[in-house]
């Protein structure tokens, strides 16, 4: 009786530890798993600058505005056009008076598809300073 004991206790100090290598082993395995396969996507956004009210007294120059009404109607000026046509007025506005800032006013209602695509079509017509004003309803076209 008294042999097995011993025998026992010497088992116990030797072999009866865990090994914690495969699991170490495992974790540094789903690590590198998760590294490769995570995704890095830079998110495409419009920069939207807000001009201070001290800078808008300072400048001179005119405003180009482009109307956005609450059932997607676009307005250069007084002139309703397509969403198209925006970039041909832009650039034709743009290059009569360089220094005119380009301000889209969409009412509170407008489609959000169409201020992007109007923002787009201003962007590829050479501005690209472009300002966006929000309101219940924008008065004149």
């Amino acid at each position: 009786m008294r042999m097995r004991r011993r025998s026992m206790e010497h088992l116990d100090h030797d072999g009866a530890g865990i090994d914690l290598a495969p699991m170490l082993d495992f974790v540094l395995n789903l690590l590198i798993f998760f590294i490769i396969t995570a995704v890095f996507i830079k998110e495409i956004g419009i920069t939207v600058s807000r001009p201070t009210s001290a800078a808008a007294e300072k400048k001179d120059g005119g405003v180009i505005v482009i109307a956005i009404r609450a059932n997607g109607e676009i307005a250069v000026g007084n002139r309703i056009v397509d969403v198209r046509a925006v970039r041909a007025n832009i650039e034709r506005l743009h290059a009569q008076k360089p220094d005119d800032a380009v301000v889209v006013a969409a009412e509170r209602q407008a489609p959000t598809g169409t201020l992007v695509m109007v923002i787009d079509q201003v962007r590829q017509g050479g501005v690209q300073n472009v300002s966006i004003a929000a309101s219940g309803a924008t008065k004149g076209g």
